[in-house]
């Protein structure tokens, strides 16, 4: 099929992820003020969405402290540049079994909670956008899985609907649009949803270009959506997303490097992507631009 090229491309900037990539690149932000100025940073380079999670400012290591949401909130949101802010809601659903011969209990590493939880930073910081990783999966380390299972999924999405902030649907295989869709054919989730094309992480969809176009035709025509894939393969897909009629994600959470041995910034990474676009032919979108198009709504804080 032709491809029709995306002609508005808004930008998001994924800030410092819940990976182990602490301590491999001074960039990665860990305190809710230093993830803060890099999403002003990447703001500020061209980025109309900051994707943020929050760490343990000590150690680096992922959290789900709802002051440490709540700070990142107020800094973002009196920062001298605006920006569409999108938090996760992707932790609390951990599971790191005991070994093949002994998978219970669950070993050190397991973070489970009930779908309030979860949900308890985004009700009271009130995000535009929150993610919805719409499947569980296996994920590259042997034993751990990510669990959202759809029970869970369900009661989720209805908090982000009645709270009225919009989920973004994190696609890590065709099944989790499978899944998308009925969501939204149950009235769970309105539409056009909002979906962010997860590419090349282990064990999902193989960042391929036939199995990206596979995810990209599973979209509904009417949705928006986003895609993004790991490391040296985060600008390509800059240019693959645009061509096959999409946004595009970079950042910190999937790609440390600009080039062999050069760690980058999120700004450094999102002015590469900008010039990407530019030299497409395309533009790229502001913040209210983005708001106008997705139906997204800023509201401050509970």
């Amino acid at each position: 099929m032709p491809l029709t090229m995306n002609k508005d491309v808004f930008i998001t900037a994924a800030i410092t992820g819940s990976g182990s990539t602490q301590d491999r690149s001074p960039h990665v932000p860990r305190s809710p003020k230093e993830i803060a100025d890099s999403a002003i940073a990447a703001a500020k380079a061209g980025a109309a969405i900051v994707h943020c999670h929050v760490r343990d400012p000590e150690t680096g290591a992922p959290s789900r402290k709802t002051e440490y949401y709540r700070e990142l909130t107020d800094r973002i949101r009196d920062a001298d540049v605006d920006m569409v802010l999108n938090l996760t809601a992707g932790m609390g659903g951990d599971i790191v079994f005991g070994g093949v011969e002994s998978p219970l209990p669950t070993a050190a590493g397991t973070d489970m909670v009930g779908a309030t939880e979860r949900m308890a930073h985004v009700i009271e910081c009130r995000p535009e956008i929150c993610t919805l990783d719409c499947g569980t999966m296996n994920f590259a380390e042997a034993d751990y899985v990510m669990t959202n299972t759809p029970g869970m999924l369900r009661a989720m999405g209805q908090m982000m609907t009645d709270a009225g902030v919009k989920p973004e649907i994190e696609a890590f295989d065709t099944g989790h649009l499978w899944f998308a869709k009925e969501l939204v054919k149950e009235g769970v989730l309105t539409s056009p949803a909002l979906v962010q094309l997860c590419m090349g992480v282990p064990w999902g969809a193989p960042n391929d270009l036939n199995t990206f176009m596979a995810m990209v035709n599973n979209v509904p025509s009417d949705w928006n959506w986003s895609a993004f894939s790991l490391g040296r393969d985060q600008m390509p897909y800059v240019a693959a997303s645009v061509l096959a009629g999409g946004n595009v994600r970079v950042g910190l959470e999937d790609n440390l490097m600009l080039g062999r041995g050069n760690l980058a910034t999120n700004e450094q990474l999102v002015s590469h992507a900008k010039g990407i676009i530019e030299s497409m032919g395309a533009t790229v979108m502001g913040p209210d631009a983005v708001r106008e198009k997705l139906g997204l709504v800023k509201r401050a804080p509970v």
